[in-house]
C-alpha cells in the first residue's frame, strides 16, 4: 500500500489517469449481461416500487407466512432482480452509527485519506475520489472477509463497521439459504458449494456529497456488480435507480430498509435464471448521500459455473468456469469503472 510520503503531484496524476479511465469506459448502455437491453436514459426515473421481503416472515415458525415470503422472493428475483429487505435485525441505531462514523472519515483532510490511495487493485483498503466530466464520488473499499481491514485514522470506525458488517452478512447468509431453497435445493446448497464460510467479501462506502454547481449528473454509470448479492444500506436520501424492463426504477428506501441486489455469479450459478441486476446512481443535488454496500461472495479459490440442475440440452452451459479469483482479476478486483465480470465469462 501507498504511504504518505508518496510526493502529491504523482498522487494527483494518478488521479487524473483513473478519472480519464472512467470517463473513457463510460457508456450510458452497458451491454455486457444483456444484447437486447434498450432503455430510457432520462436520468429522473420513476417512481415505480421495488419488491418487499419481511425477514421476519422469511424466517417465521408460521410455514404459511414463511412459505409464502419464499415464494415472493423467488418472483423478486425472477422479475426484478432485487428487493428491499425490512424487518431485519439490524438496530436503527447501529446503521445510524454506521452513516455517522462513514461521514467522519469523507470529512478528514485528503492527506489522511491519501494513505490508503493506491492503484493496486489487490490492496486490502483503497481510497479514491472521482471529480470529473461525467463522475462525482468519493469512496472507501475494505476487505472484510475472512479478514477484517480497515483504516486506523478515526477512532471507533473499525469497531462500528466491524459489528454492522458481521450482522449484514448473518443476514446476507440467511438470504442466500432462502434463495436457495426458491431455486428448489435444501437451504445451505449455495452456501456449501461457495464455500462462504471463507468468502471473499468486500464493502465500498461511498460519498455523494452535494454539488450544486456541477454540471455531473451521476455518481456512478449503469453497471452489474460481481459476487452473489449486494447487501446495501442506502443512506438517508434518494439516488439509487434500478433498470426494469426499459425503464430506470428510483429506488425509495424505507427507513433503515437494506436493498439486494444480484449479482453477476448467482446469473452463473443459475445459468442465467436469475439475472444479475443493471442499477447506476444519480447524484442528488440537495442532500449528501452516503451508502455502504457489502459485496458477498464466494472464497477465492471456488471454481462457479452453471449448477447442473440448470444445465440440459435445450440449456447449455452459457457461461465459462473461472474461480471467483479469477473473475475478480479480470475485472481487476471490483475498480469502481463500471465493469462487468460477464462479459469475460459469457460464451
Amino acid at each position: 500500500m501507498r504511504h504518505l510520503s508518496l510526493s502529491l503531484s504523482m498522487a494527483e496524476t494518478n488521479a487524473t489517469v483513473n478519472q480519464k479511465k472512467i470517463d473513457d469506459c463510460y457508456m450510458p448502455l452497458v451491454h455486457s449481461n444483456s444484447s437486447s437491453i434498450n432503455i430510457d436514459d432520462s436520468l429522473s426515473g420513476v417512481d415505480d416500487p421495488i419488491p418487499i421481503i419481511d425477514f421476519s416472515m422469511l424466517i417465521s415458525d408460521d410455514p404459511d407466512k414463511q412459505f409464502k415470503t419464499t415464494q415472493d422472493l423467488r418472483n423478486a428475483c425472477l422479475e426484478y432482480g432485487s428487493f428491499m429487505v425490512i424487518n431485519h435485525e439490524l438496530p436503527d441505531n447501529l446503521i445510524m452509527r454506521v452513516y455517522e462514523a462513514l461521514a467522519q472519515f469523507f470529512d478528514l483532510r485528503k492527506e489522511e485519506k491519501r494513505e490508503y490511495e493506491t492503484n493496486d487493485p489487490t490492496d486490502m483498503i483503497r481510497w479514491g475520489k472521482w471529480d470529473g466530466n461525467l463522475l462525482s464520488t468519493e469512496f472507501i473499499k475494505m476487505v472484510v472477509h475472512p479478514t477484517f481491514h480497515c483504516p486506523t485514522k478515526l477512532a471507533g470506525l473499525s469497531e462500528i463497521l466491524q459489528e454492522c458488517i458481521k450482522r449484514m452478512r448473518e443476514l446476507g447468509v440467511q438470504l442466500l439459504r432462502a434463495i436457495s431453497k426458491t431455486l428448489g435445493f435444501e437451504e445451505c446448497y449455495i452456501e456449501k458449494r461457495m464455500k462462504l464460510e471463507s468468502g471473499h467479501d468486500f464493502i465500498s462506502a461511498n460519498d455523494y456529497q452535494v454539488r450544486l454547481n456541477s454540471e455531473n449528473q451521476l455518481g456512478q454509470p449503469p453497471h452489474y456488480d460481481t459476487g452473489l448479492l449486494v447487501l446495501l444500506l442506502p443512506g438517508e436520501s434518494n439516488g439509487l435507480q434500478l433498470e426494469h424492463h426499459g425503464k430506470w426504477i428510483n429506488v425509495n428506501p424505507q427507513p433503515n430498509s437494506i436493498v439486494v441486489i444480484i449479482a453477476d455469479h448467482i446469473e452463473i450459478l443459475t445459468n442465467g435464471k436469475y439475472k444479475s441486476l443493471l442499477h447506476r446512481v444519480v447524484l442528488n443535488k440537495k442532500v449528501r448521500r452516503i451508502s455502504l454496500p457489502l459485496f458477498l461472495g464466494p472464497s477465492l479459490d471456488t471454481t462457479v459455473s452453471p449448477m447442473p440442475e440448470f444445465v440440459d440440452e435445450h440449456h447449455p452451459p452459457a457461461y465459462l468456469v473461472k474461480t471467483y479469483k479469477e473473475s475478480l482479476e479480470t475485472n481487476q478486483y471490483q475498480v469502481i469503472d463500471g465493469m462487468s465480470c460477464m462479459k469475460n465469462v459469457r460464451l
